[in-house]
């Protein structure tokens, strides 16, 4: 195991109010990340223990996925109690350790936080179902039916079919655009919005830096409940969902992204200003992502970042390609701040989704970390796993058991994390039948083997990240000079009098482009990177970086 960091960097984490900006955060899916108590599934304490491997790859802070008290119809997004800890996991006391232990490694810890639906076990639906005047009856969006008996409009829900559901208690449809065992909250009625900011306060004062939030642009719908008009075929853009559902189908003008949600964004943000918390938001948005992104990152009223979808897509990431997302980005959300990711628990892992080798999955990992925004790991991505396959016996996730087999559901995603290559389950529990198995092809790739091996892919994570945080520039500067030939993708970051030039050969033959003008040193040989050679020309190896600060 690698040195713990360094204790005088995490106090200058702390004081910093824009630590989030630039930071690096590894995304933990509780259920599948350690077992502590024998059960097969992850939990609290299970993270706590594995902390320090975190720690050791120097991230700033973690994203633990919902465990809050929940039927588990959506594994922990479909919530029962929003205040307490699903006894899968542990206790409030056992949330209380990994907070502990987190902060005394120099990790902010951020919570996933489900708004925009609870569970239909949750006492706020079951109050609300119960009359149309009872307190609560407007806390959830309640419509009557068409005449002739059908849903009140064509909204769609993302897990299929309509997203409207008949209740023969209140004789209304209620709105759900996940499960129908999630029902929408209505962000319309004020005392709801007062309750969930209380929620939020709740954790906030337990200690947590801050939130990822849950489907964030979901929050609001509009009031009319207008149809949404439909898309032409080659208009439609499936990054939301898979192209087999119908979802994609839709310009979803209506559902989702409705103005009044930037209000309640901004009553986020001034409670957690109170604490230097951070939030990073969710936004699942196929057509206008990016212009989103900016509305709702952009000065300091509402999030501080966004989670990105345009390199979590099955668009192989190509020099053109993410040359024209940094051009977008620049376009559509000027003064916004992406939080960047390839992997996490709801799409193909991407050394499978695009089919890479791991020399360029080492690429990929250097290229994120020159990227202007925050970054974000997956669990299991510094070891380079691969899409786990399963048999559909072992499904667990209800939208792959739906679309099976043209889409089989994030559950490969999601198989448990390898620590030790002689353990049972690679040291993620002792039970024999954990609640997905761990994958085969995952067990010659655990933590343990990768850290005795000083080539393994683990290692130059540990490099990139470090790398990232030598260089203020990268960070937290601007970018510009974004362009591509052929296979390389060029980029300059700046801050203040630091200047770096970034050059990425996305591709498996050597090629040779023209250097920068200008006097530039090498930096970055550590992750395979070429310097400016004494023909004024950069030579490229295939999937190679080209760093150089300019003098």
């Amino acid at each position: 195991m690698t040195d713990m960091p360094d204790m005088s960097s995490a106090t200058l984490l702390k004081k910093d109010p824009d630590w989030w900006r630039g930071a690096v955060i590894y995304q933990i899916y509780p259920r599948s990340f350690q077992d502590s108590n024998g059960d097969g599934v992850g939990d609290l304490l299970g993270i706590a223990k594995r902390l320090p491997h975190i720690a050791s790859l120097g991230v700033d802070a973690v994203w633990i996925s919902p465990f809050f008290r929940s039927p588990m119809a959506d594994f922990g997004y479909d919530v029962s109690d929003y205040c307490d800890v699903d006894p899968m996991f542990g206790t409030l006391s056992d949330f209380d350790v990994v907070i502990d232990t987190a902060h005394k490694l120099g990790l902010k810890v951020l919570m996933d936080l489900v708004m925009s639906h609870s569970s239909i076990e949750h006492p706020w639906f079951k109050e609300s179902r119960s009359s149309k005047d009872n307190p609560r009856a407007n806390w959830y969006v309640w419509a009557d039916a068409q005449l002739d008996g059908t849903p009140p409009n064509n909204w769609l829900s993302i897990f299929g079919g309509s997203a409207w559901q008949w209740d023969p208690t209140r004789c209304q449809y209620y709105l759900h655009n996940f499960l129908t065992e999630q029902p929408d909250l209505n962000f319309h009625e004020p005392a709801l919005q007062d309750t969930l900011l209380d929620v939020a306060e709740f954790w906030l004062h337990r200690g947590v830096d801050g939130f990822r939030l849950d489907t964030v642009n979901f929050y609001t719908h509009d009031k009319q409940l207008r149809n949404n008009p439909p898309l032409a075929p080659e208009e439609r853009n499936p990054i939301t969902a898979p192209a087999v559902n119908p979802y994609t189908w839709q310009n979803h003008l209506y559902d989702k992204t409705q103005p009044e949600n930037l209000e309640f964004l901004a009553r986020l943000r001034t409670l957690m200003n109170r604490y230097n918390a951070a939030a990073v938001g969710e936004i699942g948005e196929d057509q206008r992502g990016l212009e989103v992104l900016g509305d709702y990152t952009r000065g300091d009223q509402h999030l501080h970042m966004s989670y990105a979808f345009e390199l979590l897509s099955d668009h192989a990431p190509t020099a053109p390609y993410i040359a024209k997302v940094m051009d977008d980005m620049e376009e559509k959300a000027p003064g916004g701040w992406a939080c960047w990711a390839f992997s996490n628990h709801d799409v193909v892992r991407h050394i499978t989704r695009w089919g890479v080798p791991e020399e360029a999955a080492r690429l990929y990992m250097t290229l994120m970390m020159c990227l202007r925004g925050s970054a974000c790991i997956y669990q299991g991505e510094e070891l380079a796993l691969p899409e786990a396959v399963l048999s559909f016996e072992d499904l667990q996730d209800p939208y792959g058991k739906r679309f099976w087999p043209a889409f089989k559901g994030r559950d490969g995603a999601r198989t448990p994390m390898v620590w030790e290559p002689d353990e049972i389950n690679g040291g993620f529990s002792t039970n024999m039948h954990p609640w997905l198995p761990v994958s085969h092809d995952h067990l010659s790739r655990t933590v343990a083997d990768q850290e005795k091996d000083p080539l393994a892919i683990l290692h130059h994570y540990r490099r990139a990240i470090a790398f990232r945080h030598a260089h203020e520039a990268l960070r937290k500067g601007e970018i510009s000079h974004v362009e591509c030939e052929g296979t390389v993708l060029k980029f300059r970051r700046c801050l203040g009098r630091e200047e770096i030039f970034c050059a990425f050969n996305i591709g498996e033959e050597p090629v040779t482009v023209a250097a920068p003008r200008g006097r530039w040193q090498q930096i970055g040989a550590e992750l395979g990177s070429a310097g400016p050679a004494p023909d004024g020309k950069l030579h490229f190896g295939r999937w190679q970086p080209v760093l150089a600060q300019k003098m």
